[in-house]
């Protein structure tokens, strides 16, 4: 198990998440169009831009608003307006991208961000329990079955 500082942890995290994530967006979006990876891999590319710009944009504004709030802690219905609210944004600004992009409808565009979605769900939990084996948090204590 390696630790590293909280900023190195982090990009390392980023980088290893978003480059994983290009190939398997790559291949879904590939799947999902009936397109090959020299149509599907630019805008895998783009969205992973878009969604580290957006994660890093929506998480500030989500800590100014907590802050304003004033309030100790999130509990469950923040933490799941929280993943509502990013993963809407995300939507937002990605779904007319595949419709230019693919020449596709709202629906079929739609369509493809919720397969996405539904994959990155389960890829971020698996990616990140297998990250933090790997990287230890800087004083974390790891406990048997964690």
């Amino acid at each position: 198990m390696f630790v590293l500082s909280p900023l190195k942890r982090r990009i390392i995290y980023v980088t290893i998440f978003e480059i994983i994530a290009i190939v398997a967006s790559t291949l879904l979006l590939m799947l999902l169009s009936g397109g090959d990876a020299q149509g599907s891999l630019p805008i895998a590319v783009v969205i992973s831009l878009i969604a580290v710009t957006w994660n890093y944009t929506y998480n500030l504004m989500f800590e100014k608003w907590e802050a304003r709030r004033q309030v100790a802690g999130r509990s469950v219905a923040v933490r799941a307006g929280h993943a509502f609210g990013f993963e809407f944004g995300l939507c937002v600004i990605i779904i007319p991208i595949y419709m230019v992009w693919y020449s596709v409808g709202f629906w079929k565009a739609f369509q493809m961000e919720a397969v996405l979605l539904l994959f990155f769900l389960i890829y971020t939990f698996v990616f990140t329990y297998i990250f933090d084996l790997i990287f230890a948090l800087p004083n974390h204590v790891v406990v048997a079955g964690e």
